[in-house]
């Protein structure tokens, strides 16, 4: 029997091409303010030296989590020094953090817009649906058509693939305030705007946070597949291992990605936790 065949993918090249030949000025514009962001951040971090990056990284554990991770943070980022993949570690963080402001740009106000109409969460939830259970592959393939090879049309996958979990859970979390401080906030007579800046966002704040932690381990996943298309950093020294069959390259690429990983996750859910970190009037308990 043969098979039938939809021409489901044939719409799909017509979209891209029709794209390219009518929206290529859009997409250049788009390309270079993604770049600028991109470029900014991998050029001050790049331009740290080590010494500076671990101090600031391990007082930033120390504020967030504790003074055991801190002495964590500094053995780790040392090992990676150690194993000459600091440039290319600081290259995979800059389009982490890129990657994640753009998505929490963008998915924080579609998160509020769903949390205030069910029609805009009707219309939402199945494109994201669609953007997170796609193969992470393919998402390569459009943006290298749109916006060529290089780290900016890595960013812009990683963006479409980590941005679901920050745009439902922020739906979530305003969804889930109690309606007791609703209440309130309208018996004192808040505006809509001011109960959702002073009622609805700082209960909804540990869930939001939650979305924007997982957003950054999706991103620090798909920027490792983007090193296909030539977004650089460890996903390039992975990528180089598998290709050679390299064990200890690609074994020293996985490491570095996983301290990278446990610093990025310890450290940002701390932002939706109270009462972490190291306090310096602990210094001064019990003295007077």
């Amino acid at each position: 029997m043969q098979d039938l065949d939809l021409g489901i993918g044939d719409g799909a090249d017509a979209v891209v091409n029709y794209v390219l030949d009518h929206f290529t000025p859009a997409l250049d514009g788009i390309a270079a303010g993604i770049g600028f962001v991109t470029d900014g951040i991998r050029d001050g971090l790049t331009g740290l030296p080590l010494p500076v990056a671990v101090i600031a990284i391990a007082l930033l554990a120390l504020w967030r989590v504790g003074w055991k991770f801190a002495l964590f943070a500094i053995a780790a980022l040392l090992l990676i020094g150690g194993m000459g993949l600091w440039e290319r570690m600081m290259e995979t963080l800059s389009l982490v953090l890129a990657a994640t402001l753009i998505a929490i740009a963008l998915g924080v106000p579609l998160g509020i817009a769903m949390a205030r109409s069910n029609a805009v969460q009707m219309v939402a939830r199945p494109a994201l649906d669609l953007m997170q259970t796609m193969p992470a592959f393919v998402y390569l393939i459009p943006a290298a058509m749109f916006f060529g090879l290089g780290a900016v049309p890595g960013t812009i996958a990683t963006v479409i693939f980590a941005m679901p979990p920050v745009v439902r859970l922020t739906n979530l979390g305003i969804r889930q305030v109690h309606a007791e401080f609703i209440e309130a906030g309208l018996a004192f007579g808040c505006t809509p705007a001011q109960l959702l800046l002073k009622v609805q966002i700082p209960n909804a704040l540990p869930s939001i946070m939650a979305g924007i932690n997982q957003t950054i381990m999706l991103s620090l996943s798909m920027v490792v597949i983007a090193s296909m298309i030539g977004a650089g950093g460890l996903g390039n020294t992975v990528l180089t291992g598998i290709q050679r069959l390299d064990v200890g390259t690609g074994f020293e690429g996985g490491l570095a990605v996983v301290v990278l990983a446990v610093l990025l996750d310890r450290i940002t859910q701390s932002f939706g936790q109270a009462g972490h970190g190291f306090r310096f009037r602990q210094l001064f308990a019990g003295r007077g």
